[in-house]
């Protein structure tokens, strides 16, 4: 019986290897010169399935353009209130004068004004800290208004 010389075998065979799934450009660009260069010269491709792969491959390549555009749209969404409230400081803000007790409007309603001096953030929400350790939370600003502008 005859045996297999070693050095046949293929080496790093256990090696591991990263599978790609998905296909970009580049590749689709690649598959369609490969058809074009290997095509039979007496039956070529039809003009027609010539513009159909290419108007699919604009239409992939917009998609996939338009996905990346919305992840960066989502990131942007997901800035930190503090963040996002932070041009308050230094401003006066105008609101409903709360009841101290219960933390509802006070009635008769009264609009107050006071100097933010922090952001800070409570359960997910913005929390604007004012004057005399009073706190309000964004969606209770009636008004901003610049001091230094004045």
């Amino acid at each position: 019986m005859t045996s297999i010389d070693p050095s046949y075998y293929l080496s790093k065979q256990n090696q591991a290897r990263e599978a790609n799934n998905s296909l970009g450009k580049e590749e689709f660009l690649k598959i369609l010169m490969s058809q074009l260069q290997n095509q039979d010269p007496l039956n070529p491709m039809e003009d027609k399935e010539f513009i159909s792969q290419m108007t699919t491959f604009s239409s992939l390549e917009q998609m996939m353009n338009m996905s990346n555009s919305i992840d960066t749209l989502v990131k942007n969404q997901t800035v930190s209130p503090v963040i996002q409230y932070s041009h308050l400081i230094g401003k006066e803000v105008s609101y409903y004068r709360l009841d101290e007790e219960t933390g509802e409007v006070a009635e008769p309603k009264e609009i107050v004004s006071s100097e933010v001096k922090a952001i800070s953030q409570q359960d997910g929400y913005a929390v604007i800290e004012l004057d005399g350790e009073q706190k309000i939370y964004t969606d209770e600003v009636l008004r901003i208004n610049d001091p230094s502008a004045e």
